[in-house]
C-alpha cells in the first residue's frame, strides 16, 4: 500500500509538471506582437539569402574581373600594341596607303628567300642535332651512375640561363681563328695559320645552335626518365633484354612527349636566333631575324624590315601550332604506355 501511494504521488506530480509546461507554451503563443515577429522573421530573411548570396557572388566577380584588367592592360600596352604596329606598318608602302604591295617586293626578293631558306635549314638542323645529343646525354646521366652526375644534371639548369652569345663567345675562343686548338697546333707544327676555321661559316653557325639549345631538351628528358619505373627496367634485363632494346622498348615510349616538347621548344627559338648568328660573324649566313635587322638599322627600310618580322613570327605561330595539334591528337599516349618490359623481352 505504502508503494502504492507513492507511485500515486509520482505520476499527480508528473501531470502538474505536464501542466505547466503546457502554460507556458500558451503563454509564449499567446505572447506579444513582437514575438510573433521575431518568429516570422527567419523565413523572410531566408527567403533573401539567395538574392544576397547572388550579390555577393556578383560583386566578388565583379572584383575579380577588375583586378584582372590592369595585367591584360599591361599585356596589350607592352606586347600586343607594338606587335599591332609592326603589322600595320607592314601593310603601308612608302609612298602612303595600305596595300599589299610591301610583301609583294619583299618576297620577290632573293635576300629573303635565301634568308627563309638559312632560317628553315639551320632551326631543322639544330632541332635534330640537340635531339639526338640532349638524349645520348640524358641517358647517360639518367641511367648511368658515375661521379658528379647529380652536379652535372644541376648544372644544366643553371646553363639555360646563360645567353646565347656567351656560348658563341666560348666557342670562338675554342675554334676561333686565333683560339685555342690552332694556338695549340701552331706551336706544335710551326704552321703560320691552323686548320679550324669554320666558325664563320654555316657549320659553326649550326654548331653553337646545338650547343646553345640542346640543355633545353635534356631538362624535360631528365624530367621524364626520374618518372621511369625501375621495375620495369630490371624485368627487361631479367628477360634477356639488351640494353638498346630496353632503351628502344620501355625507355622511349615513356620520353617521347618530352622529346616532342623540347624538339618543339628548339625549332622555335631556332628560328628566332639573333645573338649567335651576330657574334659568329657569319657574314655569308643571313637569317630572317638578320635580314630584319639589316633591313631597319643598315637599310633603313623599316617596311620591309616589319614585312619580314611578320613573315618569321607567323611561321613560328604555325610551327607552334603545329606542335600543339600533334599532341593533342596522340593524347601524350606514348607516356602511358605499358607491358614495356614484356616487349623487351619478347
Amino acid at each position: 500500500m505504502p508503494r502504492t501511494e507513492s507511485g500515486a504521488a509520482g505520476t499527480e506530480s508528473w501531470a502538474a509538471g505536464t501542466e505547466m509546461v503546457a502554460a507556458r507554451t500558451e503563454s509564449a503563443a499567446a505572447g506579444t506582437g513582437t514575438g510573433a515577429a521575431v518568429t516570422a522573421a527567419p523565413p523572410v530573411r531566408a527567403g533573401a539569402n539567395p538574392r544576397t548570396r547572388f550579390g555577393t557572388r556578383s560583386r566578388r566577380t565583379g572584383a575579380a574581373a577588375l583586378w584582372t584588367l590592369p595585367p591584360i592592360a599591361a599585356l596589350g600596352l607592352v606586347f600586343l600594341y607594338p606587335l599591332a604596329l609592326v603589322v600595320w606598318q607592314s601593310f603601308t608602302p612608302e609612298d602612303g596607303g595600305h596595300s599589299t604591295a610591301p610583301y609583294t617586293a619583299v618576297f620577290a626578293q632573293a635576300s629573303f628567300r635565301a634568308a627563309l631558306t638559312n632560317t628553315v635549314l639551320l632551326a631543322a638542323g639544330a632541332t635534330v642535332g640537340a635531339l639526338l645529343l640532349g638524349l645520348a646525354l640524358s641517358l647517360v646521366i639518367a641511367f648511368v651512375p658515375f661521379p658528379g652526375g647529380k652536379v652535372l644534371s644541376r648544372f644544366i639548369d643553371l646553363f639555360l640561363a646563360f645567353p646565347s652569345f656567351l656560348i658563341t663567345l666560348a666557342l670562338l675562343f675554342l675554334y676561333g681563328t686565333v683560339g685555342m686548338a690552332n694556338g695549340l697546333w701552331t706551336d706544335v707544327t710551326g704552321a703560320a695559320h691552323g686548320p679550324l676555321d669554320f666558325l664563320h661559316t654555316p657549320w659553326g653557325v649550326l654548331l653553337a645552335e646545338v650547343t646553345y639549345f640542346t640543355p633545353f631538351v635534356m631538362r624535360p628528358l631528365l624530367a621524364a626518365f626520374s618518372q621511369v619505373d625501375t621495375g620495369q627496367l630490371e624485368a627487361a634485363a631479367s628477360l634477356g633484354a639488351r640494353p638498346w632494346r630496353i632503351v628502344r622498348t620501355v625507355i622511349l615510349p615513356e620520353a617521347l612527349p618530352s622529346l616532342a616538347a623540347g624538339g618543339a621548344l628548339v625549332l622555335v627559338l631556332g628560328l628566332n636566333e639573333f645573338g649567335i648568328v651576330l657574334f659568329t660573324g657569319a657574314k655569308d649566313v643571313v637569317t630572317l631575324p638578320m635580314l630584319v635587322y639589316t633591313k631597319a638599322l643598315l637599310d633603313g627600310d623599316y617596311t620591309g624590315a616589319c614585312v619580314v618580322a611578320v613573315v618569321n613570327v607567323a611561321l613560328s605561330v604555325a610551327l607552334y601550332a603545329l606542335y600543339r595539334t600533334a599532341m593533342s591528337r596522340t593524347g601524350g599516349s606514348p607516356a602511358r604506355r605499358t607491358g614495356g618490359a614484356d616487349r623487351a623481352g619478347a
